[in-house]
């Protein structure tokens, strides 16, 4: 049994996922910024919100994507040129993702006492938003 198209296809469906959580957390992102503007928060407020819930979303998506790429390089016919490749997209990638992070955090990852993933601080914006409007 071939199993390199089987993995083709997970590598696929991991991308896939990647742009949808992009996607839909800029959709979630500008929902709720839109809601905090309707709730008076004023525009800064929004705009941390859409900032912080965006960048959230981004993150989720880039790791989705390295995952992806794993999955892509390691189940394929093994070459010098693919892991070259593949160090170099993990490698802009996780500059991406920590450069966000700290956008977001305002602080370095790894002085952070907790460590929080994309999924997760979308999940808490959701929770803010919706104790926001419980009010």
């Amino acid at each position: 049994m071939q199993l390199e198209p089987v993995f083709t296809a997970v590598a696929v469906a991991f991308e896939v996922v990647g742009a949808t959580a992009m996607v839909v957390g800029a959709v979630i992102a500008v929902a709720l910024a839109a809601r905090s503007l309707g709730r008076r928060e004023g525009g800064r407020a929004a705009f941390m919100v859409l900032r912080t819930t965006l960048g959230s979303a981004i993150l989720l998506g880039l790791e989705v994507l390295v995952a992806a790429d794993l999955i892509r390089t390691i189940t394929s016919k093994p070459s010098l040129e693919d892991a070259l490749i593949l160090g170099l997209v993990v490698l802009i990638r996780t500059v991406l993702s920590m450069s966000i992070q700290i956008e977001i955090d305002g602080v370095l990852p790894w002085r952070r006492a907790l460590l929080t993933s994309g999924g997760q601080l979308i999940g808490e914006a959701v929770a803010r938003d919706r104790r926001a409007s419980a009010r």
